[in-house]
């Protein structure tokens, strides 16, 4: 996406948000108190002057301070999604009843084990994204081939290999080979009391 391209959507995506605030019969002033920001943060949001806007987590924190969700954001940028009848079959696939431009779904799993305390305990739920690359200290979800599914935090990787922290405990690195990884998801949120 071109630089230009980016910047429309931004806009467009500010725009949108302005339209849902407004909708609700809210100021900029108070839709930014109900989640701490400042009436000019929220702006910077609707003028589409912050790149963040683009985060999945960032559009649920706007839209939840006005009691909406990223779907209604992306519906109210767009239009109404076109209707099933309209959407043209190709080969032996079709296009589902998902709007373009939606964010991937988070998922959740319940830790069980105090292998990753004090950053997460037992029972605390995680919330991650499927395909999202993580950052160095950031909890992930690794999928390996055997099936096995494993929670850890990542701190590096390499052309052969990923390194993780959490086998075990926090102080004990754990080497993943690539090619035993199929699918590597960021951890964006942790909910203590679900």
């Amino acid at each position: 996406m071109s630089g230009s391209d980016e910047t429309s959507q931004a806009r467009a995506l500010g725009e949108a948000l302005a339209t849902l605030r407004r909708e609700r019969g809210l100021s900029q002033a108070e839709a930014g108190a109900r989640i701490g920001m400042t009436s000019q943060g929220w702006g910077l949001y609707e003028a589409g002057k912050r790149s963040s806007l683009f985060r999945p987590d960032v559009q649920r924190r706007l839209t939840g301070a006005l009691d909406a969700t990223p779907e209604a954001l992306v519906l109210q940028m767009g239009g109404e999604p076109a209707s099933p009848e309209a959407l043209p079959a190709n080969g032996l696939s079709a296009r589902g009843r998902v709007f373009d431009g939606a964010p991937v779904q988070a998922r959740r799993l319940r830790l069980e084990t105090d292998e990753l305390a004090p950053w997460a305990s037992a029972g605390t739920v995680l919330e991650y994204v499927p395909g999202r690359w993580p950052r160095r200290g950031q909890g992930c979800v690794i999928q390996i081939d055997d099936g096995a599914q494993r929670v850890r935090l990542y701190d590096r990787a390499d052309d052969a290999e990923v390194v993780v922290l959490g086998a075990g405990g926090l102080d004990r690195t754990e080497r993943i080979a690539r090619s035993r990884i199929q699918s590597m998801s960021a951890v964006t949120g942790r909910l203590d009391d679900e």
